[in-house]
């Protein structure tokens, strides 16, 4: 049996090849009511269908929020893992914006659930939240390694609440967030080209220099769009560590469907500015 290629290495390739720009798949009901769309599971599919069939074939990665599609229960997950199963099909990388969190047994199973190659769920990489410590993720970082998936762990996130856990300081005189980021360099420590094993940073958080962001790993960096930042804003937040920033935009694409050609030339948009900015 061959070596499973690690997700770092899978998310360069398709950086490079596509852009480094990723599609956040968020059937929330206003949106789908802006498309012509009842809010249920029939609008829910066809919401989901039309944004894979115009977009997997060139954008580098998806980022379904699980939330959307759990709110319809059992009918709304088979969607998502279809959803999942055609994008990954298809070439696009997927990370499952689900934002687990737990300790043991219980982060054992969300791992599983989406870390599991043998899951219907399987995602090439999953958004976990840290802040019942670093340690409680280690069911997950095990499982990815094992799977060659990755993982967003939530680091400096874009909405102002979370300052007050993430800017919080430790004894040590470090940050909660610094933490975070120390760790995920350490997981990432002599990958090449890039860990596997990435941070949440918002792209409206300004100047972030106070920050290491060089972990050897990607930057997910929610706010480009309609929260308001642009992909020109990205040098400037993310310094050095720019390059390894994949921005996802959701509304800012989504807003254009349900014309699959109106979709893919938002998406086509937003992933010439980022490649442009980060050429700079």
């Amino acid at each position: 049996m061959s070596p499973v290629t690690p997700f770092g290495t899978r998310l360069r390739a398709a950086m490079d090849a596509r852009g480094p720009l990723c599609v956040g798949i968020d059937p929330h009901a206003a949106l789908l009511a802006s498309w012509g769309l009842d809010d249920d599971i029939t609008g829910l599919e066809r919401f989901s269908r039309t944004v894979v069939e115009a977009l997997a074939d060139s954008v580098a990665v998806f980022k379904p929020q699980a939330a959307f599609f759990e709110r319809f229960g059992s009918k709304g997950v088979a969607v998502l893992e279809r959803t999942v199963a055609d994008a990954r099909a298809a070439g696009t990388l997927v990370v499952m914006d689900a934002k687990r969190g737990d300790i043991g047994s219980t982060m054992a199973a969300y791992a599983s659930a989406f870390l599991d190659p043998a899951s219907p769920l399987f995602s090439d990489a999953l958004t976990v939240s840290p802040y019942l410590g670093y340690g409680s993720l280690a069911p997950a970082v095990e499982l990815a390694r094992e799977s060659g998936a990755g993982l967003f762990v939530l680091a400096l996130t874009s909405n102002p609440e979370g300052a007050e856990v993430q800017r919080a300081v430790r004894e040590d005189g470090r940050s909660i967030g610094a933490t975070m980021l120390a760790h995920l360099a350490a997981e990432n420590a002599g990958a090449e080209p890039m860990g596997s094993f990435g941070a949440v940073v918002g792209a409206t958080l300004g100047d972030l220099s106070s920050f290491d962001l060089d972990i050897n790993g990607p930057l997910l960096a929610p706010g480009i769009g309609a929260q308001g930042a642009t992909a020109a804003d990205l040098p400037a937040v993310f310094g050095a560590a720019v390059a390894n920033v994949v921005p996802n935009v959701s509304r800012g694409v989504l807003r254009h469907g349900p014309d699959a050609a109106a979709l893919r030339a938002s998406a086509k948009r937003f992933a010439d500015e980022v490649r442009e900015a980060v050429a700079a």
